[in-house]
């Protein structure tokens, strides 16, 4: 609900710009690497890879972002175009009003230490969707025992 409410808020402010704040993050973490992949951005973002995907497919058909050419041709990595970092530097003072309004609510304090806390929370929630390599996400529940009948 809490998560929900704060994405609100944020596709409120920046609704001007266009964009939504999951595409405001995808197109910041472009901008601030140059050019990323699909393992980048996932990584990056904590974002599943089908959600990412689709994100990144509406970005490219509206021309904010391109793939570019890659030596290994199975890696999908893209870049702003102009018409991106147009967006991007539209919706930055947006985004910034919106932090403004969190900080003022907030408080400094009350933000580090909540910053702090959601860091946490990210990095536990990533440690578990993580599978263990060679072996698939949700381990198969093995059949019930049968109890042998006791003699008696």
């Amino acid at each position: 609900m809490v998560s929900r409410a704060v994405t609100q808020l944020y596709d409120d402010v920046l609704r001007p710009s266009g964009l939504r704040v999951t595409q405001f993050s995808i197109l910041a973490t472009i901008a601030r690497v140059g050019e990323a992949n699909l393992r980048q951005l996932e990584d990056t973002l904590a974002i599943d890879q089908t959600t990412l995907t689709r994100s990144l497919n509406l970005l490219e058909r509206d021309r904010v972002i391109e793939r570019v050419p890659h030596p290994d041709g199975r890696v999908k990595a893209m870049r702003l175009t102009s018409t991106g970092r147009r967006a991007l530097d539209a919706a930055r003072p947006l985004w910034a009003h919106a932090q403004d309004k969190v900080l003022r609510e907030l408080g400094t304090k009350s933000w580090a230490d909540t910053r702090r806390r959601l860091a946490h929370l990210l990095q536990v929630a990533v440690k578990k969707r993580r599978p263990i390599r060679g072996r698939s996400r949700v381990q198969p529940r093995s059949a019930p025992r049968r109890r042998s009948p006791v003699a008696g």
